[in-house]
Formats: structure tokens, sequence, C-alpha cells
């Protein structure tokens, strides 16, 4: 006799109520907390942190580009750069920042969720999330966090897609930090956009027309479905509003087509996708690495970090969310070639974790927030998952070693992540992934 679960509607098996349930059994990462250290390494980041939460906006140019100082910064610090090098890292990154400039009006308690995707409204945002710290909640960071990121009818937590909100977050767990904290909330507010809908709405949750549980299979069916490969012209991100305006039901597809059905063995394949997406997808010799699928790894990475420490209940929908992404970035660059080969272990040639950290905080790129933060990436997923065979190592060294900056053909222009057809407010600012 056949079970009865083949007669339930296949929606993957992890949409339903249950959910809230199931979790992903990750032990803690280690904590940072620089705060109280008397030597000079910690209390460098200690100040340099808080420089950067006073005198620098947290988003820039006309609003399209995110701050990355605290990315930087504290990547560069847990990878063991010097004082000397935070400073350097501090005055490179900050050459381009801009200061705070005041909001139209302030942010309440009472309207606080109108202004959200309105970058105009930063500081406003900011010194909400600050004034609840202080009088609310005694200067507990993670308590205001947990009330604005997590709790309530559509938390902002089911739209920290777009990523620097997400590895902000992160850095603030791994860090212990409650200005990071903070940024991490303006910056989630902010950024606020249509794509929380597929998270808060349970209507895009439905069955697809096949299932997968490998993430990296799943790319490479999209690879050869002929339907994504002429959705667009160009492999840009200028296409990614348009895949979901245009396209909405086959990249849904894609996303309801992921089983998680083992959550925590499909975790542990999304990260090793998220690493063969940055490295294994660059024909030698092009050094051609892609700004935006690097973001596929740190956001990855901040997942890493998350899992343990927000509520079970959430657990799938963050893996779920940066499977969208994933898959959205995936198919707006064309599906670049997964070569299975290309990260060859055999290739460490004796190099260890100490030569890619080296190349990391001492290279030319040592400068370079993505840079930095990708590797480390790599390091801690290997961490976590454990690398008998050395291919998180091979896959680390053949991308520090081949490395010479990002591509610059991926991005002609920036186009706005918050349409006003979209938020029902007029445009304000554009998409900074």
């Amino acid at each position: 006799m056949a079970s009865i679960l083949s007669y339930v509607p296949v929606i993957n098996r992890f949409i339903n109520s249950s959910d809230e349930f199931r979790s992903i059994d990750l032990p803690p990462v280690e904590v940072h907390n620089v705060e109280t250290a008397p030597e000079k390494r910690p209390r460098t980041l200690k100040h340099l942190l808080r420089a950067n939460h006073a005198n620098h906006a947290i988003l820039y140019n006309n609003l399209r580009f995110d701050n990355h100082i605290p990315h930087a910064l504290s990547s560069a610090y847990l990878l063991g750069a010097s004082d000397a090098q935070l400073h350097k890292i501090y005055e490179v990154e900050g050459e381009s920042l801009e200061p705070w400039r005041p909001s139209p009006a302030e942010v309440t308690k009472d309207d606080w969720r109108s202004f959200l995707g309105d970058k105009l409204y930063q500081r406003a945002f900011l010194d909400f999330f600050e004034d609840s710290l202080v009088m609310r909640h005694n200067y507990d960071w993670k308590k205001v966090v947990n009330e604005y990121m997590f709790s309530g009818k559509e938390p902002l937590v089911n739209c920290l897609i777009v990523g620097h909100p997400l590895i902000h977050l992160g850095y603030a767990y791994e860090m212990d930090n409650k200005e990071i904290a903070m940024e991490a909330l303006t910056l989630a507010a902010t950024q606020y956009s249509f794509l929380h809908k597929y998270l808060d709405d349970p209507s895009y949750t439905k069955p697809s027309s096949f299932k997968m549980s490998n993430p990296l299979e799943l790319l490479n069916r999209m690879a050869e479905d002929k339907r994504v490969g002429e959705l667009f012209k160009e492999p840009v991100f200028d296409n990614f509003v348009p895949l979901f305006e245009d396209h909405e039901d086959l990249i849904l597809e894609y996303w309801n087509a992921w089983s998680l059905d083992d959550p925590k063995k499909q975790f542990q394949e999304s990260q090793e996708a998220a690493v063969a997406l940055l490295v294994a997808t660059i024909p030698p010799g092009t050094h051609s690495y892609n700004f935006f699928v690097c973001h596929l790894l740190t956001t990855s990475h901040a997942v890493r970090i998350l899992l343990p420490v927000i509520p079970a209940k959430l657990h799938i929908p963050l893996v779920r969310q940066w499977w969208l992404l994933t898959a959205a970035v995936y198919a707006v660059f064309k599906c670049p070639k997964i070569d299975p080969d290309y990260i060859k272990p055999g290739d460490v040639a004796g190099k260890q974790w100490n030569y890619v950290e080296d190349k990391a905080i001492n290279g030319p790129y040592a400068t370079d927030a993505h840079f930095v933060k990708a590797a480390r990436a790599i390091k801690e997923a290997a961490r976590t998952w454990g690398d008998v065979h050395e291919h998180y190592l091979a896959a680390a060294v053949r991308f520090v070693d081949d490395f010479h900056g990002w591509a610059r053909t991926y991005y002609p222009r920036l186009i706005p992540l918050t349409y006003p057809v979209l938020l029902g407010r007029p445009l304000t600012s554009s998409a900074s992934i």
C-alpha cells in the first residue's frame, strides 16, 4: 500500500505548519567580543567600529552603496590582522564614505513600518532603534533585534535577501557588537523591498513540477533549461528586478523545487554550492570573479552564524531566502557553467590555511572587503563541516591565488530594486546588493 504521503500534494514536504518545529542543529560560532579586551588589537577594532558608526552613514553615493567597514574590519581581525592593518583598512574603506545626514522626519514606534524601504530615513531608523536600545531594552541589543527582526506578523528577517543586512547581522552576533546590530536593523529597514512577500505570504510557496535536494544539481538543471537561458541577452545584475516582474513563475518554480527533507544536510550542500559558484564558474586565466556571486557565499556564511541563535521556526525560511537569492542571481547572470573538476584538492601543493590567511590580509587585495570576507567564509565552512579531502582549502587557495579584482562587466548600471509599482511610493534610491 502506498504511503499516505504519496497522496499529499508535494510542497517539498518542508512547507507546512510543522516548519516551526524543524531546525538546523549547528553549534554556535565562536563569539569575539572586543568591548572589554585590554590588548591593543581588539581595542583598535572596538574604536574603529565606533568611529565608523559615529562618523559614516551606512548608505552613500546617492544612497546606492553600502558601508562595508564593519565587514572588512571584522573579517581581517578574525584572520589575524594587526592594529596597523586595521587602521589601513579603515582609511581605505572610509575614503569614499559620507557623513550622516538628517532624515526628513523622525521614525516612531507608531509609524516605523510606514517608512520601510525609504533610504532617506537611514538616520531616523538608526536613531529609532538606538532609542529603543536605551529606553526600552536597557542596552541589550539582542532584545531590540528580537523585537524588530524576528517578531511580529512580517518580521524584518523575511527581507534580508538583498544581502548586506544579512551579512551585517551575522557580524553583529559574531562580534557581539551593538553598533553593528543597530546598523543591521537600519539596513534591513531601509532596504526593505517587494522581496519580503515571498516569505511573508505562504501562497508563493507551492508545489513545483520537480523536486531536488542538492542545490548544485538544481543549478545544473537551471543551466540546461532553455527557458532560463533565453530570459536575458546579457549577464548583468540589471536583470534582477525584471526576473521577478516578468518571469516570476519560472524563478519560483526553481525556488520551490529545493527539497529540505534533511535540512542540515541540505544546508551543508548549500554552502558547498556557494563556494563552487564563486570559484568553479571562473574559466582558467580569466580572473573574472563576480561581485554579486560573491554575495551568495558571504550571505551563506551569515546564515551559518545566525542559525544557532535565531528562533527555530525561522531556520527553514532563512535558508530558503538564501536559495531564492541564489537562484535569482544565477538566472540573471545566464547560468555560468559550474565545472565540477575545476577545484582539485591536489592543487593545494602543501599550502595550508595560514597561506590563505596571509594572502587575505597581506596581499594586494587586503583592503578589498569582499575579497577578505570570501576567503574567510570558505575557511569557516571548512571549520563547520570538516575538510578531510581539502576541498574547501583547495577552493580558497585557488581563489586567493587567482583573484585579480572583480569583473566590471556585470553591472553597467544599478537598477532600482524598490520599484514604485511594487512598493506604492516614489522611488528614492537604487539597489546595492
